[in-house]
């Protein structure tokens, strides 16, 4: 049976309790004034020289990118990107902390250089210093022993930024990795054929990728005379040089007699001197060694990058997780002849563009069971390719196109708002990119300055007789040649104009 509720008594709250209410609204007012004015207070507490202090600025080793520059940067990652998915790679993402754990120990010196985050959740956790170490931790957790994958992300260095040359604390890495049992060097020499063919691309200038192979080391008293100490000293000198430079404005003079073996700057000169190499080393480790050298520049050549290779013996990086080759890509001073013809003496350098080789042993650290999975792989130096690139852009004075617009929808009269915005709806329906000018009735002639400004290469006008006459006049911005398109093929007529 339902209750009448209008037969209800009402509820009545007791004096007593009423009363407390009414001073606990009092006290909530009374404190609520108190914390204004203590929030006076202290901002009057604030002097003027405190406000100076504050400097407005980005953190050491950061910066910010105007559109101009990412547009740059994005002309950039399409090159790499499309050199990376022509050679069938695919991507990947990772966290962009790790745990500490995951990273430690495996930089050597360079694992000073992490950056660790506080405690927020019971994990000790860092920022990743590369995007090599979280790959091989991906691959021994989803137990995967093959993949073809690229990955560009930020990482993070607690280094001392040169910001003038491209060195950040807060960079992008674009890497490529091969991971897999495979036929000896064929990833390996695709890696190389990678890493020519997009500073190719990127025509940022004459480049030389020096390549060496990690186990010689062990035999480079043999291919070296003389045999005590021609190679010894080559990278004993590469270390030296590095570490006497930070506190000294000259290097100590180089050592002497190193032999033509430490760098041969063309693939066929180097061919043709390792088969009498094979003659004078001293066990099969040597030999083994060796003929793997012969094979890399087999498999060179037939992916047709004999050019721009450089076999260096006093190559030495990466030395705490590579196993196998490894090279590095350099930007030279010299003209292509001067490359070809060079043979005993190192090219003036600009700087390290790209490097990378084979880490075998990595994914190994972080499986459970020690599973071993080959790895080779590179990563492109994309800050340092985009300074140069920035700097061309200016010393060239080249307009930029910030925008990939094709075309801007205007109008040739008054009150023809509510048409821009039709048909510019129209169009970015129909995939096209397009703007409209955010003014109610904009003149003509501002529409078709703003096109030239922005580089954008269409105008489709619409005005009172086009509306009757259900057709669009297509303007080209860099002709000025005017045709009207019936509006039914405005899209097709745009989109073959803006291939």
């Amino acid at each position: 049976m339902r209750r009448n509720l209008s037969l209800a008594p009402r509820f009545r709250l007791h004096p007593f309790v009423s009363s407390f209410l009414l001073q606990s609204d009092s006290l909530s007012l009374v404190y609520q004034q108190d914390e204004e004015k203590l929030a006076e207070l202290t901002s009057q507490l604030t002097t003027e020289d405190e406000k100076q202090k504050f400097v407005l600025k980005t953190p050491k080793g950061t910066r910010d990118y105007n559109p101009r520059q990412m547009a740059i940067r994005e002309k950039v990652f399409d090159t790499i990107v499309g050199s990376f998915k022509r050679h069938g790679a695919e991507t990947i993402d990772t966290p962009v902390f790790e745990l500490k754990e995951t990273l430690m120990g495996k930089y050597g010196e360079d694992s000073k250089l992490i950056y660790d985050l506080k405690d927020q959740g019971g994990e000790l956790l860092s920022l990743r210093y590369d995007l090599t170490v979280p790959f091989a931790r991906y691959l021994a957790m989803n137990k995967l022993t093959n993949i073809k994958r690229f990955h560009i992300a930020k990482v993070y260095r607690r280094d001392n930024p040169a910001m003038t040359r491209g060195r950040y604390r807060e960079f992008y890495q674009c890497d490529f990795d091969v991971a897999g049992q495979y036929d000896p060097m064929i990833p390996d020499a695709e890696c190389l054929t990678i890493i020519h063919e997009i500073l190719k691309d990127l025509q940022i200038g004459d480049f030389l990728i020096k390549v060496m192979w990690l186990a010689s080391l062990t035999c480079s008293l043999a291919l070296c005379p003389p045999p005590s100490v021609a190679l010894v000293l080559v990278c004993l000198w590469q270390t030296i040089k590095f570490k006497f430079s930070v506190t000294h404005p000259s290097p100590p003079p180089p050592p002497p007699h190193t032999h033509t073996h430490t760098h041969t700057h063309t693939s066929v000169a180097l061919k043709t001197q390792l088969p009498s190499s094979e003659k004078i080393v001293c066990n099969e480790w040597q030999l083994w060694s060796v003929r793997r050298l012969k094979i890399s520049f087999d498999r060179r050549l037939a992916f047709g990058i004999s050019s721009e290779i450089s076999f260096d013996m006093s190559l030495a990086r990466g030395l705490d997780y590579y196993t196998g080759v490894i090279y590095e890509a350099i930007l030279v001073q010299n003209s292509p002849e001067a490359l070809q013809n060079l043979q005993g003496e190192e090219p003036v350098t600009v700087g390290s563009v790209a490097g990378g080789g084979r880490y075998d042993g990595l994914v190994g650290m972080f499986d459970p069971k020690g599973r071993v999975v080959p790895c080779v792989g590179f990563s492109i130096g994309i800050e340092r390719i985009f300074s140069i690139m920035e700097q061309k852009a200016d010393a060239s004075n080249a307009k930029i196109r910030t925008t990939e617009t094709q075309v801007l929808v205007a109008s040739a009269q008054k009150k023809l708002l509510e048409e821009r915005m039709k048909l510019a709806s129209e169009l970015w329906n129909a995939g096209i990119k397009a703007e409209l000018m955010y003014k109610k009735n904009p003149k003509l002639l501002n529409q078709f300055q703003y096109c030239e400004e922005n580089g954008i290469p269409l105008v489709a006008i619409i005005g009172e007789q086009e509306i009757k006459d259900e057709v669009i006049k297509l303007r080209y911005v860099a002709t000025r040649e005017e045709v009207d398109i019936p509006r039914g093929n405005l899209v097709a007529e745009i989109k073959k104009r803006t291939v």
